[in-house]
């Protein structure tokens, strides 16, 4: 046993579970390499004040959940507990913004961290591949990015996400929900802290999870009464954009997300077998986002999906993702001369791109054949030293056990012939 462990709340990710995850990974980003969206990859640590500013001072993931530190030089850094900003932080430094091709679209894959209470579905470090359109205010924009989420759900074989869509308004709207919200909600028996956001976010209070408060919600005010018309009209076209492309969706105005910089469209995939940690992807319009971290107005849309939850809503399901064979073919030695050979031929297979290994260690032809089947490859390649003489490899298919001798000038084009 290590003297060590992980963290609380943290996890490792091994063989046989890492190929299912790195095959959820390819799914949910193969549509946005399609619709050309750029791959992008960012520091996994930023100065706090990207997130408290960008986030909002409010939110629980600034007050309660980043992991903070401060360097020798006594600059304050946090662990990056979501995406969006920092990736938009990267665009303005590196000014993609000017370069005159609108919108910048971007994705991203990688680790973040919250301290939160670990539980089924919720760690303290977590992975997400994500994807956002900087600078286009466009409802198709915003209808583009959930259908290519939605699509790389159903390449997965997902049949149980929900689409949850709302409209939270902009900047000329929103005041007056504001207002009306503040007052509804100050009305409701509730805790100091929550009390205490209802000046600061009242939005915020519409996400509370607790029982308690969600049955005194039921009366709210609805922010679909208090759109104005432009956001009304936006917001329509992409529900039309969403059916006219066969996603369907339910109209939630309790949905408001977990973050301050969304405006407008607003979104959450859910999935029922996951139990209280319902949520595996969603996100939205943020169009002040850039200003609020002192860039130019750039109205930009973006959504997160966790790694982590999707492959639990598989799981869920009692599916799994078609993770590809770590090895296609395994080469078994027998004696000296055959190690040399064979492992020439697995270094020529690699470099033709196909998966190969070797039984190292110079154990036997049984223990060597047990490793060649545990390692899922189709066949295995097997030569002693009467086999060499002859020219010959013994080429043994491992799914029906036929085993025939192939000329070892010609098992790499043969196996690439037989793999495809």
């Amino acid at each position: 046993m290590s003297t060590f462990s992980a963290p609380k709340g943290t996890y490792d990710l091994l063989p046989p579970d890492s190929a299912a995850v790195l095959a959820v990974r390819e799914a949910l980003a193969a549509p946005l390499r399609a619709a050309g969206y750029g791959y992008a990859e960012t520091p996994g640590f930023e100065h706090v004040e990207l997130f408290s500013r960008g986030v909002g001072e409010s939110t629980d993931i600034v007050t309660k959940e980043m992991y903070t530190l401060t360097t020798k030089g006594g600059t304050r850094l946090a662990l990056r507990p979501e995406g969006t900003a920092s990736v938009l932080r990267a665009t303005l430094q590196a000014n993609l913004h000017r370069a005159g091709n609108l919108p910048v679209k971007l994705w991203y894959s990688g680790t973040y961290y919250r301290y939160e209470r670990p539980q089924a579905g919720r760690y303290r470090h977590f992975s997400q591949i994500g994807a956002e359109a900087i600078g286009t205010e466009d409802p198709a924009l915003d209808a583009e990015l959930i259908i290519l989420a939605a699509d790389a759900y159903r390449s997965l074989g997902l049949t149980g996400v929900r689409l949850l869509l709302n409209s939270l308004g902009d900047r000329a709207c929103r005041p007056a929900y504001r207002t009306a919200l503040q007052d509804f909600l100050r009305g409701l028996d509730l805790d100091e802290e929550t009390r205490a956001r209802i000046e600061v976010n009242p939005l915020r209070v519409l996400d509370d999870k607790r029982e308690s408060v969600r049955r005194q919600l039921a009366g709210a005010p609805a922010m679909r009464d208090h759109l104005c018309e432009a956001c009304k009209e936006y917001h329509e076209q992409v529900r039309e954009l969403l059916t006219d492309a066969g996603v369907a969706f339910t109209d939630d105005e309790r949905l408001v997300r977990g973050l301050d910089y969304y405006t407008r469209t607003t979104f959450e995939f859910v999935h029922d077998g996951l139990g209280s940690q319902s949520a595996v992807g969603g996100g939205g319009r943020y169009d002040g986002l850039s200003e609020m971290l002192g860039g130019p107005p750039l109205p930009s849309v973006g959504w997160a999906i966790g790694v982590d939850r999707t492959l639990l809503a598989l799981r869920a399901e009692g599916a799994a993702p078609a993770a590809a064979p770590a090895t296609d073919v395994f080469a078994v030695p027998l004696g000296d001369r055959a190690r040399r050979e064979l492992f020439t031929v697995v270094t020529a297979l690699r470099r033709a791109g196909v998966a190969a290994d070797f039984g190292y260690g110079g154990r036997g032809v049984k223990s060597a054949m047990k490793s060649a089947n545990r390692s899922g490859a189709r066949f295995a390649l097997v030569a002693g030293e009467r086999d060499l003489a002859d020219g010959v490899v013994q080429l043994k298919d491992l799914e029906s056990g036929e085993q025939t001798p192939v000329a070892l000038s010609d098992v790499v084009e043969d196996l690439r012939r037989r793999l495809g």
